[in-house]
């Protein structure tokens, strides 16, 4: 059971709340259709799964889950060697299924590669070298707020902050526009990391060059724009932008829309298809 996002004040006072799949549950299922139809969505799905590493324990689990479901279907158990013969065709899909569902589209290999220890990882529950966040200064705290939810002073739009969000999810290297103390605006390319909130209420975003790997930060209201490429990168640190925990959101306002009838207009003759009649509370309109 979740609770629904209802940020209203007609939201009953318990709550709204609903039926879902749990993540082994998800997760087994994507890896089963993953081994009988090789889509490019199942591929993205697995791998972003696999990705969040706090879920790992659980692959003793997920096994469990997907060996049922297999068994239930009478279907052979995925395996990386069964995928190759279809690695071709998902290949020439990738593009095509993808591009207009993501804001930038990976590389396929960078998917694909993963796929030997993802099933390394389920078959044997082999825990995996998890790369450690770059340290926290003192005073300082991570901010993972749902998509969506960014705002910080100084800021005239969270966009920016959702791409490198979206980058960093998947392994892309950003080209971040950003105005510097002195006033010069420049592109440096760079992988995105963390999203911190200082002692002083300064927010930081923590990247790596990717040039050079030296660590950096940049301040938030001084990032003007930002474009995910298609280069990606191997971690150094653990990516802490992707959003997690509970789901909060502020509490929503509501304004009146005053609107202004508009004047009634003849009916053309040459009009054609269906009258709509809609019925309200106060008669026929």
């Amino acid at each position: 059971m979740r609770p629904v996002l209802h940020a209203y004040s007609d939201a009953p006072p318990a709550g709204i709340m609903a039926r879902c799949y749990s993540y082994e549950e998800i997760f087994a299922e994507k890896v089963r259709a993953l081994g009988e139809r090789a889509r490019p969505r199942d591929l993205y799905g697995v791998i972003n799964l696999f990705r969040h590493d706090e879920f790992h324990p659980a692959a003793a689990v997920i096994h469990d889950v997907l060996s049922r479901k297999c068994a239930f279907k009478g279907v052979v158990m995925p395996t990386v060697a069964g995928l190759a013969a279809l690695r071709e065709e998902l290949e020439a899909d990738w593009s095509v299924m993808l591009t207009h569902q993501l804001p930038a589209l990976p590389p396929v290999d960078a998917f694909w590669s993963e796929l030997p220890a993802l099933f390394a990882w389920i078959e044997g529950g082999r825990p995996l070298p998890v790369p450690a966040a770059f340290p926290l200064a003192t005073g300082d705290m991570v901010i993972r707020h749902p998509a969506g939810t960014l705002s910080f002073a100084g800021m005239t739009t969270s966009a920016p902050l959702e791409v490198i969000r979206c980058a960093a999810s998947n392994r892309l290297c950003v080209e971040l526009d950003y105005i510097d103390e002195s006033g010069r605006r420049s592109v440096r390319l760079i992988e995105p990391y963390s999203l911190r909130e200082t002692q002083a209420g300064d927010i930081l975003l923590h990247a790596d060059r990717a040039d050079s790997h030296q660590h950096r930060t940049y301040r938030v209201d001084r990032i003007v724009g930002a474009r995910a490429t298609q280069q990606t990168f191997t971690l150094r640190y653990a990516v802490e932008l992707t959003p997690m925990g509970p789901i909060s959101v502020p509490p929503a306002t509501y304004t009146p829309r005053v609107t202004v009838p508009r004047p009634r207009q003849s009916r053309s003759s040459s009009h054609y298809g269906p009258t709509y009649v809609y019925e309200c509370g106060g008669g026929r309109r």
